[in-house]
C-alpha cells in the first residue's frame, strides 16, 4: 500500500501544494488531476524520489520510502510524458538497455514478445529514428510488460497514441490492476479502464 502523508512540495519560491494526504491500495487506480502548473508532474516524480518534498512522508507498506531506498523504488515503475528512448538504436535494444538501468533482465524473447503485444510486430529492428511518434510512445510503454513492478506511476501516458493504442492502454492497466497492482496517471484524454472505478485527486 501506498500511503502520503502531508506532502508539500514548491517550485521555486512558489508552493506547488501542502498538506497533501492520501492512500492508494493493492488494485486501485488514481488520476492526479488540475490545471497546467498546479504540480501533477511534480507531484509524481517526488513519489518515484526525483524531487525531495519540502515537508511529509511517503510511506510503502507502512515504511517510510525514503528508508526502503532500493527496495522502495524497485516497487515502482515511472513512465514521464517524454519517452527517454535512444534514437540510434532499435526497439529491441532500447527496451533491453531500460530494463537492465532499473536492475532487472529481459530476454530478446520477452522483449519481442512485449513490443509485438504493443503492436510494434516486424518493427522490434527497425532504429527508433524512423518510427512514427506514437510507434515511439509504444516502445516506451513496451516496459510495463517486462518488468514486475506493483505501482505503475504515468505522466501522460497516452501522448501521440491512436484510438487503438489507447484501448490497448487501458487493457493493460486493467490487467496490472487485477493482479493486485495499483496506478496513478496524469493525462488529458479520457482513459477508464473496465470494471474499476477510477479515484481523482485534484490539485489546486
Amino acid at each position: 500500500m501506498l500511503e502520503v502523508a502531508n506532502l508539500a512540495c514548491s517550485r521555486g519560491d512558489h508552493r506547488l501544494f501542502s498538506g497533501l494526504t492520501f492512500s492508494l491500495h493493492p488494485g486501485e487506480i488514481m488520476q492526479v488531476q488540475g490545471a497546467n502548473g498546479s504540480g501533477k508532474t511534480s507531484l509524481l516524480r517526488t513519489l518515484c524520489g526525483f524531487i525531495q518534498p519540502d515537508e511529509g512522508d511517503i510511506l510503502w507498506n507502512g515504511k517510510r520510502a525514503h528508508d526502503l531506498g532500493e527496495d522502495y523504488y524497485a516497487e515502482l515503475l515511472y513512465l514521464g510524458h517524454l519517452n527517454a528512448i535512444k534514437d540510434e538504436l532499435n526497439a529491441l535494444e532500447n527496451l533491453q538497455m531500460s530494463a537492465g538501468m532499473a536492475g532487472y533482465t529481459v530476454t530478446e524473447q520477452q522483449a519481442i514478445a512485449a513490443l509485438r503485444r504493443m503492436g510494434l510486430q516486424r518493427r522490434e529492428h527497425l532504429p527508433v529514428r524512423v518510427l512514427s511518434q506514437g510507434q515511439r510512445r509504444r516502445v516506451a510503454l513496451a516496459r510495463l510488460l517486462t518488468g514486475d513492478a506493483h505501482l505503475w506511476i504515468l505522466d501522460e501516458p497516452l501522448t501521440a497514441l491512436d484510438v487503438g493504442a489507447v484501448g490497448l492502454m487501458q487493457e493493460l492497466i486493467g490487467e496490472h490492476l487485477s493482479k493486485g497492482g495499483m496506478t496513478i496517471f496524469t493525462t488529458h484524454q479520457p482513459l477508464q479502464v473496465a470494471g474499476v472505478e477510477t479515484r481523482q485527486l485534484t490539485l489546486s
